[in-house]
């Protein structure tokens, strides 16, 4: 008997990591319904897909009812503004896909008896006061802080995705995503790893904040979605930590970059913004044990080809 081809449901289809993650499933024989409203995705990310029968594309907010009249076997919500600029610009947004379009995507799962996996997020623990962070820890957050309309909005679509898991029985996976990077990033989103290589490229002065001491890891986008991927098809149901253990001060990735892009550019310091997390790096023991994957792809290359599409974004 021939296996049904499945169908994944994307939000936030046209950003850097759904237009990634539908790519993948597109790769591993799923049809994919791709949900977006353009908000900080861009029709670039996915125009390659437009002629694909598999492909098919809903502009919408996913805070309002979403109608589907196909089956529908898997539901990822990457839906949400997600960096330091867009949520500082877009709060009430931010909040209300974090609440509203969590809940809107999570009764596409329930009603299409789906299985359902919430693209949460290394902000949930805040400053952190444990290092490096496992999934057991309850994070240090400034509710009204600049950062609290993204922190608290994932923190909630955490709380009701379990809530659905436990009332309704739908069939719930949770990643909490560290920094990623790669091509598709947006040049202006304010991230490190886009605001770095794009000053270097121009020759400009690399800007880094306080001393430089803060400490992140970066894992590229195709490991990434690969340990996504094999945590929605898992058994695992409470949160796992994807993300590169490998951690840098922000000054020595900043020295690094200079050097991958053979820029002149020199390093300025500026003062370091409210509630930025002095470090992060993920404790991925859970994923090691439960999804067998850890990121394989080395800083090194993983910059040589984020270098390559910002060159032609520049």
């Amino acid at each position: 008997m021939k296996k049904k081809q499945p169908t994944s449901v994307v939000t936030g289809a046209a950003g850097f990591l759904g237009s990634h993650l539908a790519d993948l499933l597109l790769a591993r024989g799923h049809k994919v319904i791709g949900i977006d409203n353009f908000v900080t995705g861009s029709v670039d990310n996915i125009s390659h897909l437009g002629g694909s029968p598999n492909f098919k594309f809903i502009e919408q907010d996913v805070t309002e009812f979403i109608f589907l009249d196909a089956p529908v076997h898997y539901v990822w919500h990457f839906a949400s503004p997600a960096s330091p600029i867009d949520y500082l610009e877009l709060p009430i947004q931010t909040l209300k896909v974090g609440s509203l379009g969590t809940h809107k995507a999570l009764g596409v799962a329930k009603i299409k008896d789906a299985r359902f996996l919430l693209a949460s997020t290394s902000e949930i623990y805040g400053d952190p006061l444990v290092h490096p962070q496992t999934e057991d820890y309850w994070g240090n957050v400034n509710t009204l802080g600049p950062r609290g309309c993204y922190d608290e909005a994932k923190r909630f679509a955490e709380a009701l995705t379990m809530a659905y898991h436990r009332e309704h029985k739908v069939e719930t996976r949770i990643v909490r995503i560290f920094n990623t990077y790669g091509p598709r990033m947006r040049l202006n989103d304010g991230r490190v790893v886009p605001a770095f290589i794009s000053q270097a490229l121009k020759n400009k002065p690399v800007t880094v904040f306080g001393e430089g001491k803060q400490t992140r890891s970066f894992c590229y986008v195709s490991d990434l979605i690969e340990g996504i991927y094999r945590l929605m098809m898992s058994g695992y149901d409470l949160p796992v930590n994807i993300g590169n253990p490998t951690e840098l001060t922000m000054l020595q990735f900043a020295g690094q970059i200079i050097r991958a892009t053979g820029s002149r550019s020199k390093i300025v310091f500026k003062p370091l913004p409210q509630d930025d997390p002095k470090q992060r790096r993920p404790d991925i023991t859970r994923a090691r044990k439960i999804l067998k994957w850890e990121p394989k792809v080395p800083l090194a290359d993983g910059l040589t080809q984020t270098i390559k599409y910002f060159k032609t974004k520049v």
